[in-house]
């Protein structure tokens, strides 16, 4: 079998994302494989951001699976990897890691990561092949949310002008930075932005900005339908970090409602302990669990004093 290791193109996205569903959902055991994930998407938002980044397999002409690599400035993770399952356990996988791993030192990133499955050796030690060691659990978390006040003018980015865009942006990333040197949600925000998938709500306090959130609503992006998800969202560590984050949540949950929507998903490492317990405390509940994978072996922004919702599928 000659497999081709290439570029995905754009006329190729449709095929990606069913090979992504099919291989997902036959995982699970899903009744119809290809219903997973639902309404939400991945792989066409994540190409235009990035074409450079989206990684083929093919034999005799044909897509047989995809690899995608999302930088934030000086960390990157990749996913989903999703290879067709007439051709799982034939190192295919490994194939779509390498040109990822080949990005990431391209960009000069200091840390890469990846979520995938708790209970699965076989993905642990194919990634564990490329220097990614086991850390933390990472939970996927959700909750209903009901009616609240509405959410505060001036604090979302879509509604803000091209010039205080710029001066926000400036803001996020020393806040991101102070979390772990480098971190750069940029081009997270501006994707966000420019591709209509949600919307970025900023925090701030009498010091000026204390936290942000980037969030995607609806059909068609990473949420799905009736659903806001929170891609990243952060506030300064340090005294009063678990009240301002407690203010962020409020937040998410007002744009939740505020977009007609009634169910709040985000992310969370528990190595953050306070943040998670908060969280749980607000009455979100686990949907999904999966751990972290970090190379090389360190904490990066993992840490118990980091006050952070990210989600590296």
């Amino acid at each position: 079998m000659n497999v081709s290791i290439r570029l995905l193109q754009e006329n190729e996205l449709a095929a990606a994302d069913h090979i992504f569903r099919l291989a997902f959902g036959t995982l699970l055991g899903l009744p119809e494989p290809t219903e997973f994930y639902g309404d939400a998407a991945y792989i066409s938002h994540r190409w235009k951001t990035d074409p450079n980044a989206a990684f083929a397999a093919e034999v005799d002409g044909k897509l047989i699976g995809s690899n995608l690599a999302v930088n934030w400035g000086s960390f990157g993770y990749f996913g989903p990897l999703s290879v067709h399952p007439d051709f799982w356990n034939q190192g295919i996988g490994q194939r779509l890691v390498e040109p990822a791993i080949a990005y990431f030192t391209q960009c000069h990133t200091s840390m890469t990561g990846l979520f995938t499955f708790a209970q699965s050796p076989k993905h642990h030690v194919l990634y564990q092949k490329f220097g990614f060691r086991l850390r933390f659990l990472t939970a996927i978390l959700a909750k209903p949310v009901q009616q609240l006040q509405p959410i505060p003018q001036g604090t979302r980015y879509s509604q803000m002008s091209e010039d205080e865009r710029a001066e926000n942006l400036k803001a996020i990333y020393q806040l991101t930075n102070s979390i772990y040197e480098g971190l750069d949600l940029s081009r997270e925000i501006q994707t966000v932005q420019t591709q209509g998938l949600g919307d970025t709500v900023l925090l701030r306090d009498d010091k000026g900005l204390a936290g942000f959130a980037v969030c995607h609503y609806g059909a068609g992006t990473e949420a799905g339908s009736n659903t806001c998800f929170v891609r990243f969202g952060a506030v300064y560590s340090g005294t009063d970090a678990g009240q301002r984050f407690e203010e962020l949540l409020d937040l998410c949950e007002a744009l939740t409602v505020a977009q007609t929507m009634s169910r709040l998903v985000a992310g969370i490492n528990t190595s953050r302990d306070e943040a998670y317990r908060r969280m749980l405390a607000r009455g979100f509940r686990s949907e999904i669990i999966g751990v972290a994978m970090h190379r090389p072996n360190e904490p990066g922004f993992n840490r118990p004093d980091v006050f952070a919702m990210d989600d590296w599928r």
